[in-house]
């Protein structure tokens, strides 16, 4: 694997970095910079900036907004984006519902949902974890039975992100209760939030914030068009998502600004024989964390290059893995940066702390999460046992 960009491959990087630093206003950027975005309508703005340049959803299909890019031209894209602290485009629109739209929707959903998709004229949530299906997704128990023109939904999903926002949900529900395996007799659905009988309720979380939700199906009654692909296929359709999540989920470009931070506070932070930087303890977890980054980057791109089929790559796995464990480390690096600063959160500029101090404890509690969604570790574990090594 070459370790290096070529001439065109280097101006290819410097178009877009050009392009994330000028053309996406630089008051949204610094929010992102400073953990602070207005949500949600930082995301809206800049995706429909994006999706206007032709790079919202490069990932996709040609034909709906797509690039004839290479898996290294996509990297790019990502890496930059996000090292500019770009507002990444909605994971449920771009990596999620849309590709599974492009791939197995029939041309009627394509053309309904494909283009405002794209642009986030609609934002879309997941359903598909329940209370008691959450790791072992295939013993959901969220039903839809056809009526006629239409499916009947009943069931409950949570952990739902961001269902405050969002216009549809699509929901993985069980059409054949009588299905020899669990994995069969899923489908996959597109429902309307508006739709009587869907009941949202928020979840608060151990930081205080509200981003996920409890969503509630009592009697929903949705057209039957809105089935994606065919009925009882829906196991298939959820597995490419889900590859996908979990690419994206390793968050590289991400991870590389907040140990950027990290270091610059560090070296600002003095200690009795210098600065925390220096300090030779300090600065081996820092080197042990860019030596980890930079493997799982060279493995991103190889996992990304072998995607062109589209097929679900396990190894997708081991950046779901190892991503969220490096996320992890370094919002804990962070928070031994801030120290007793980091106690006191929502006090603002009436106190000594510095605001990115205070945000540190929050950040590190809340990226616990990683850890569990889009496949908790311990099942990418299992997938890379099974599937990789053969175990």
């Amino acid at each position: 694997m070459k370790l290096a960009l070529s001439d065109a491959e280097a101006a290819f990087r410097d178009e877009l970095r050009e392009f994330f630093t000028t053309q996406i206003p630089e008051d949204i950027r610094q929010r992102v910079r400073e953990g602070e975005p207005s949500f949600p309508e930082d995301a809206v703005t800049t995706q429909r900036i994006l999706n206007k340049h032709g790079l919202g959803v490069p990932n996709w299909p040609v034909e709906w907004g797509g690039k004839d890019w290479t898996p290294l031209q996509r990297q790019i894209w990502s890496d930059e984006m996000r090292l500019a602290c770009v507002p990444e485009p909605l994971a449920f629109n771009a990596s999620m519902v849309g590709p599974v739209i492009a791939r197995f929707g029939s041309q009627q959903l394509k053309e309904r949902f494909l283009p405002p998709t794209a642009n986030l004229d609609i934002w879309w949530c997941q359903g598909f974890s329940e209370p008691e299906a959450g790791s072992d997704l295939a013993s959901l128990r969220t039903t839809a039975v056809r009526d006629g023109d239409s499916y009947v939904i009943n069931g409950q999903k949570t952990w739902t992100t961001l269902g405050q926002y969002a216009d549809w949900i699509f929901v993985l529900a069980r059409t054949n209760p009588d299905a020899p395996k669990r994995q069969a007799g899923i489908s996959f659905l597109l429902a309307e939030m508006s739709t009587p009988g869907i009941t949202l309720r928020p979840i608060k979380l151990i930081d205080g914030s509200y981003e996920v939700n409890e969503v509630f199906f009592e009697d929903v009654r949705i057209p039957a068009d809105q089935l994606v692909g065919e009925e009882n296929s829906g196991w298939t359709y959820a597995k490419f998502l889900l590859s996908n999540e979990r690419t994206g989920i390793a968050r590289i470009g991400t991870t590389k600004v907040w140990l950027s931070q990290v270091k610059e506070r560090a070296a600002n932070t003095p200690t009795e024989r210098g600065t925390l930087l220096e300090d030779p303890l300090f600065a081996a977890r820092i080197a042990e964390v860019e030596n980890e980054l930079l493997a799982l980057e060279l493995t991103q791109l190889r996992v990304s290059g072998s995607e062109a089929d589209g097929k679900p790559n396990p190894a997708s796995s081991i950046l779901k893995l190892k991503g969220s464990q490096l996320q992890q480390a370094v919002t804990e690096l962070l928070v031994d940066v801030a120290g007793p600063d980091s106690l006191p959160t929502d006090a603002g500029n009436d106190i000594a702390s510095e605001l990115w101090a205070q945000l540190a404890a929050p950040k590190y509690l809340n990226y616990r999460k990683t850890s569990i969604y889009g496949g908790t570790n311990e099942v990418q574990r299992t997938i890379i046992a099974s599937t990789i090594l053969g175990l």
